[in-house]
């Protein structure tokens, strides 16, 4: 027994020595050693090391609440019109990624928007324009609940270029110091570009920016909406859908009745933007300018008028491509001697066919031919880039105005304060108007200028508009922001007044009486405006990282 335990022993020796001989001979494998995140200095706080390339990375965002409230004048019952109170959370996520190379430093930067929110404007007329809006549906959900998702920037720049999604080129003070963003000014957040920017040294720089112009239209006279002109019972010669505009046609040089237009625009070709600017301690200075096409397609039938016979518009005259054009000058002043942390912008605009360039219609979206400063308000403004003149076949350009002044001051470290201000003026042509009016109405109609009532027709009217406004904010620890902001809102005709249409919903005037008065065709008075205003408060929690 002895002997055998001793032969297992021995066995079991001698396979050990053996197994240690073989795993003596097997390679040994090193642990991976682990790559630690390392900071990146060279572009600036926040930035790190993406792990295995020499590529430095920010990754920021921004958590928000806040709650609107809305003056609102609507008198019935019409899904959200009647809303008085808007509430929404928002969440921003953005990416920041810089590459150091031989031609300076590669960037490419992405931030999104996502938001859900309801009640009056949160749905904003510019979101739903851009395609960013998805709208609950159910009675009393469509409209009045929204989510919004968008690709708010998604840019590359490098070796003096941008190209993606970014800020134009032509904006300069963009609501920097507002909640709400209801002043008067160019502000396209965001748009498709690809620019070149040279800098010259000692601050100064100049770009040339090729744009998307999508995103800066205004629809011209007859586009938008079926109703964007006036009742259809007004429209006895045309009978075309939302989307048309008349003009004159002829048959041998011989007037034989009217031709429906499409002036719905084409992308044919993209917006010009240059800018010069200059950057100092003391502040910044731009003056920048826009080049903007306006075009019209071909008539799409029509009504004869005279002569009887089969229709035919082979004559009708097409309208020409016009262009838009608007000039922008800003200045940004740094003001520490009042306190650490003031500043002043001051910034005037003026177009022709451009009114996003120079913002006139900036807070109601721009995505219809008129729209009012809140629901039920007493009299619209129109928004249109141009009229087709019926009469010539030519676009008539719109012009417009408009200046801004905001200015932040700190009142601590943890306090400040912003107030802010706007006034701009927009104005038609009145011979195309005129003409639409001849062209288009019955004499009976409140458009046609031959009636004494169409002097208070509402309709491509010259207005203005005056914009005050004011917040404060308290931030108790860094990058937290509480705060409420108020804003006053008048619109006005530059002359003249127009049928209420708050307090005269639907009603048309067909004439005036003695007094002066338009009267609808019952003979009954309606009441006239000339002006609108309104007023909003807003409060926000945010806490950027």
């Amino acid at each position: 027994m002895k002997l055998v335990k001793s032969l297992l022993l021995g066995s079991a020796a001698g396979l050990t020595v053996v197994a240690g001989a073989h795993a003596a001979d097997l390679p040994v494998k090193k642990a991976v050693p682990v790559e630690y995140v390392k900071v990146c200095t060279a572009h600036g706080a926040g930035f790190f090391y993406i792990p295995g390339t020499d590529t430095c990375l920010r990754i920021s965002g921004r958590a928000r609440f806040q709650a609107t409230y809305l003056q609102n004048y609507f008198r019935g019952n019409n899904g959200n019109a009647g809303d008085l109170m808007g509430y929404q959370g928002l969440g921003r996520f953005a990416f920041d990624a810089r590459t150091s190379t031989a031609y300076g430093t590669l960037r490419s930067f992405i931030r999104f928007d996502l938001a859900y929110g309801t009640g009056p404007f949160l749905a904003s007329g510019t979101q739903t324009r851009q395609g960013g809006n998805i709208l609950a549906f159910g009675v009393d959900g469509y409209g009045r609940a929204v989510t919004n998702v968008n690709i708010d920037k998604a840019f590359i720049q490098f070796a003096g270029f941008t190209a993606g999604r970014a800020s134009s080129f032509f904006d300069f003070y963009a609501h920097d110091f507002e909640m709400i963003g209801g002043t008067l000014g160019s502000d396209l957040p965001s748009t498709n570009l690809l620019a070149y920017t040279a800098t010259f040294g000692n601050g100064f720089s100049a770009t040339l920016s090729v744009e998307d112009p999508a995103l800066r239209r205004t629809p011209l006279f007859g586009s938008a909406s079926s109703n964007s002109i006036v009742a259809s019972s007004q429209f006895a010669l045309i009978t075309g859908g939302s989307n048309f505009s008349p003009v004159l046609s002829s048959l041998n040089g011989v007037p034989v009745g009217v031709a429906e237009y499409d002036v719905s625009q084409r992308s044919r070709m993209p917006d010009f933007v240059g800018a010069l600017r200059y950057d100092s301690a003391w502040g910044s200075a731009q003056l920048s300018a826009a080049v903007h096409e306006l075009n019209a397609g071909l008539a799409n039938g029509g009504t004869r008028l005279f002569g009887g016979g089969t229709s035919t518009f082979a004559s009708a005259p097409h309208p020409s491509s016009e262009y838009g054009w608007a000039i922008q000058a800003g200045l940004k002043v740094n003001t520490p001697f009042i306190a650490p942390g003031d500043t002043l912008y001051l910034q005037g605009a003026y177009g022709e066919g451009a009114q996003r360039y120079v913002g006139f219609s900036s807070w109601n979206g721009s995505y219809l031919a008129n729209s009012n400063v809140a629901a039920g308000a007493t009299l619209n403004n129109w928004y249109a880039d141009a009229v087709l003149d019926p009469l010539t076949g030519k676009l008539d350009l719109s012009k417009s105005w408009s200046v801004v002044a905001s200015f932040l001051h700190y009142w601590t470290p943890q306090w400040r304060s912003a107030v802010f201000g706007s006034y701009g003026e927009q104005s038609f042509g009145r011979a195309s108007r005129v003409n639409v009016g001849l062209l288009t109405a019955p004499v009976t109609s409140f458009l046609n200028p031959i009636n004494a009532a169409y002097g208070f027709n509402g309709v491509l009217r010259d207005t203005n508009q005056l914009v005050a406004g004011g917040s404060l904010i308290w931030s108790p620890v860094r990058d937290l922001d509480i705060g409420v902001e108020g804003v006053y809102t008048r619109a006005a005709l530059q002359s003249g007044r127009t049928i209420d249409l708050n307090k005269a919903a639907g009603q048309v005037a067909t004439g005036v009486n003695a007094a002066g008065q338009p009267i609808n065709a019952a003979g009954i008075a309606l009441p006239t405006t000339n002006a609108t205003d309104t007023f909003q408060v807003r409060m926000r929690v945010q806490r950027d990282f």
